[in-house]
């Protein structure tokens, strides 16, 4: 498998083990990496995600915002990874795609009406600074 994109209660479901910060997110996507996943990205809600490969364990801290509505956040983040992935972003890079996509999500409400368009996320990934 390429890459697993679990949330927090998802990898403790199919992990076992808690998630609670960057050190119990990084154990966790290492027992996914030892059965043959090669990368992963825990998403950790408004702390961002974790990106974790055999060579590399990297945060992605979420920009600041003032969040409404986490609804449909994690699908944004994983739409915005294949966006990113598409389009030939560094593994890296398409993670902090994602989380400006799961970012932009939760500052709307609903599910599908909550979902950023491509150029709402490209401006935001543009801007690289925190907005409050």
């Amino acid at each position: 498998m390429d890459w697993l994109v679990p949330n927090e209660t998802e990898t403790k479901i199919l992990t076992g083990l808690d998630v609670s910060d960057l050190s119990s997110a990084e154990r966790a996507a290492k027992e996914f990496l030892s059965h043959g996943v090669r990368q992963v990205v825990v998403t950790l809600g408004e702390r961002g995600a974790l990106l974790v490969t055999q060579g590399q364990v990297t945060h992605v801290p979420a920009r600041k915002v003032k969040a409404v509505d986490t609804t449909a956040a994690g699908d944004a983040f994983i739409g915005g990874l294949a966006v990113a992935l598409v389009q030939g972003f560094s593994r890296l890079e398409a993670v902090r795609y994602a989380t400006v996509a799961g970012t932009l999500a939760v500052t709307k409400f609903g599910a599908q009406t909550s979902l950023p368009s491509a150029e709402e996320v490209d401006q935001f990934y543009q801007r690289k600074a925190e907005i409050g």
